[in-house]
């Protein structure tokens, strides 16, 4: 059988060095599904429950591997699913190729069945890259195109390809004459430096500085050592934005763990008392909680040009990437010889674990979710990988869960969507078998999505080499950061009916398709609980029913926030719950010897 145009994107692919693909099927991609057919699993497809899945696990690909993740969808709806899992990866810059069918090329514009303008339906999510195949000839330089920019750009780019084109007869080498395109396969990353004299002015800038704190995001997660050598001369605490939570290992004494809504006390006092600020591969946005304006000098490191000095006026704007940035940057910094703000700081910390400790110990009806997270930090097993979904399972895992150097981590950073925690912890299985992958989840985002992805889970976990894969379920039956929101934000009692959620029996569900189910009702059961799932011989998840009343506080209440807070409480149905856990997690902070 000669090649077909199906064929050689596969072909091409593989070139690229693309295992497998995440997908689901469709008439749109026949021809593609009989290529992937006889290509004998390379690359491997991975067939998920929704199309929106793929493109969360072409991005947790993307994200654990730094290699670009590659999705698959048929033309109209099948595309249409694909882009809220996009939306992250862009927003997330992740790289991300999604490859989608289209109708026939004589059907379109004519209102054809399933007849989508995916040009225009993909030109946002997809801008640096979107193009349909409409020559055999063409399909080589889409391919590689597609993969370089998504690389280059670390972003999302789309080839559309008609399902009549990809039944067509491959032309692997365009003709030689004018007006065809001849590419090539590959990518080398470039060395990015700034020049010598933003780096002289950094240097004096954060030498001149007597209170510095850093602030690292997912640029640099392969800094770690430069980051941590720049913290050491300069005497300075190091805060993390969501995305940045494994760039440092939370054991050291001078890292101040996540910064914002979701953040620590320590990270705020970090921004608060500081007199510079170094940002370092991050675009945390929320403004309220840095410095200042006028109260820190500023330097910022960021490899796209186009992010730095948008969110704290920087007095030196370097534009690189933040491992070579930071080398460059390190024979130019004097070591600090007063140590006191970093006394002050290491101090703050430890204090601060103390109290995360006695508030995760309180008591609740029935379990305090904070216990949950600190009873399993200590058990995670060495290189894991986590995952944790958006909602309030996110500020557990922001806060009580230290993380260890070799671990990764991540979640929704930018688009803070609802639903990628299953689906990044599967991608973590197929791109590191050998590994343990956790899913810290929250019921809202679990029913949304979670429980059909179970059955990916099912279908595939034999063929790992570890089978562990551990979904943590906090069953409180709300959608409780929204919640929380509606209280804090809008002074807004409940809404009982938007935020209450139906029951739903996760583990036994669990085990009737196959895997290991443990529902926990009881605080002293957790440590046991997190055992078993972390030994067991297959993938485990743990039912665990929270009270939905223990407050998820922000490092810093202002005094609005007090008074719409007060104003919901009074008219909530479980007011007195809701002032019992906020005042007594609000208590411990004022203890002796706090």
């Amino acid at each position: 059988m000669a090649e077909l145009v199906a064929d050689f994107i596969l072909k091409r692919l593989r070139e690229w060095g693309v295992q497998r693909i995440y997908g689901y099927p469709g008439d749109g991609i026949n021809a593609l599904l009989g290529a992937l057919d006889r290509a004998g699993g390379d690359p491997e497809f991975i067939q998920v429950r929704h199309e929106e899945m793929a493109a969360f696990m072409a991005c947790g690909h993307a994200k654990f591997t730094g290699e670009v993740g590659v999705c698959l969808a048929t033309s109209g709806p099948g595309a249409i699913h694909l882009l809220n899992g996009l939306y992250d990866a862009k927003l997330d810059h992740a790289p991300v190729v999604a490859i989608v069918g289209q109708q026939a090329r004589a059907a379109i514009g004519g209102s054809y069945q399933q007849e989508v303008d995916l040009q225009t339906l993909f030109k946002d999510v997809a801008h640096e890259y979107v193009h349909t195949a409409t020559e055999p000839a063409q399909v080589r330089h889409l391919i590689d195109r597609a993969l370089r920019i998504a690389l280059d750009q670390r972003t999302v780019t789309c080839v559309i390809v008609p399902n009549d084109l990809a039944s067509m007869k491959a032309q692997e080498t365009p003709p030689h004459k004018h007006g065809t395109i001849h590419s090539s396969v590959g990518y080398s990353r470039p060395k990015v430096v700034p020049a010598e004299g933003e780096l002289e002015r950094a240097g004096e800038l954060l030498n001149a500085g007597e209170k510095v704190a850093i602030l690292v995001g997912q640029g640099a997660l392969h800094a770690a050592d430069e980051v941590i050598e720049v913290a050491e001369l300069l005497g300075a605490g190091v805060a993390k934005a969501l995305l940045g939570k494994a760039a440092l290992p939370d054991d050291l004494p001078f890292v101040t763990g996540a910064i914002g809504l979701l953040g620590t006390k320590p990270s705020w006092d970090l921004m608060m008392g500081c007199d510079t600020l170094l940002m370092v591969g991050s675009s945390f946005p929320y403004s309220e909680f840095l410095p200042k304006e006028g109260n820190a000098k500023g330097v910022q490191i960021d490899i796209d040009g186009r992010m730095v000095g948008i969110r704290y006026p920087m007095d030196v704007h370097l534009v690189g990437d933040s491992k070579e940035t930071l080398r460059a940057l390190i024979p130019r910094l004097q070591r600090k010889e007063d140590r006191s703000w970093r006394e002050e700081i290491e101090d703050g910390i430890k204090k601060w674990w103390r109290l995360i400790e006695e508030r995760a110990l309180q008591d609740a009806h029935p379990i305090n979710p904070q216990r949950v997270f600190f009873e399993l930090s200590p058990r995670l097993p060495d290189d894991c990988i986590l995952a944790a979904d958006s909602g309030s399972a996110a500020n557990w895992f922001a806060r009580d869960i230290k993380i260890r150097k070799g671990m990764m981590a991540s979640l929704s950073g930018t688009l803070a969507t609802m639903g990628p925690g299953v689906p990044y912890a599967i991608a973590a299985k197929f791109a590191y078998p050998d590994r343990v992958a956790i899913a810290l989840i929250g019921d809202g985002a679990f029913q949304m999505n979670g429980i059909s992805e179970l059955i990916t889970i099912a279908k595939y976990w034999e063929r790992w080499a570890d089978p562990r894969l551990v979904v943590l379920v906090l069953h409180n039956n709300d959608l409780n950061q929204v919640t929380w929101e509606q209280r804090a934000m809008e002074g807004d009692r409940k809404y009982e009916a938007s935020q209450t959620l139906p029951d739903f029996p996760y583990a036994r569900y669990a085990q009737l398709i196959g895997l290991d189910g443990i529902r926990v009702d009881d605080p002293e059961q957790i440590g046991d609980a997190w055992d078993d799932a972390l030994s067991a011989d297959r993938p485990c998840v743990i039912e665990v029913v929270t009270d939905p009343e223990v407050p998820p506080l922000p490092p810093h209440i202002t005094l609005e926030q007090a008074r719409h807070f007060t104003e919901a409480v009074a008219g909530d149905r479980n007011a007195l719950e809701v002032i019992r856990h906020s005042f007594a997690q609000k208590l411990v902070e004022f203890l002796p010897g706090r």
